[in-house]
């Protein structure tokens, strides 16, 4: 077995997404049910405190680990030669395109969770698990896509 810059572009890849993803599961698995629990904290510093982990995962999301999947992902692609016809192929071609849509509706919703979190938070509890769920997918899709 040899490490190749290859090996060291998909582990970049799969960091950034273990912390995209796995982001999105601590604070909605952990961090926010453990706020909604915390009887020593008042309504007011736990919605502060929520606001401030979420603001601050999505500086993250948006500056680090989004661009550095896009990156490494886009790398992989055209080290392997996918092409956009090759999307619309069986296999390799479709696993990947239905990844890519998977990602695509997740950072949306992510998106759209940003935006109505504040006003209407029962919309943007909705638009983050369905996000949540999509980037799960995602995990899933790209497992069947290493070689």
């Amino acid at each position: 077995m040899t490490i190749d810059r290859w090996s060291l572009v998909r582990f970049v890849h799969v960091t950034a997404a273990m912390g995209w993803v796995g982001g999105q599961l601590l604070l909605s698995g952990v961090i926010l049910p453990a706020l909604r629990s915390a009887q020593e904290v008042g309504p007011d510093q736990r919605a502060a405190l929520a606001r401030t982990a979420g603001h601050r995962f999505a500086i993250i999301s948006t500056t680090v680990l989004l661009p550095t999947l896009v990156v490494t992902g886009v790398a992989m692609a055209m080290h392997r030669g996918v092409t956009f016809e090759t999307l619309t192929e069986g296999g390799y071609g479709r696993l990947l395109a239905i990844k890519l849509i998977l990602v695509v509706v997740s950072v949306v919703l992510a998106t759209v969770h940003g935006i109505l979190v504040r006003r209407h938070p029962t919309p943007a509890r909705i638009a983050a698990a369905t996000g949540l769920a999509s980037s799960v997918g995602v995990v899933m899709f790209a497992t069947a896509l290493v070689p």
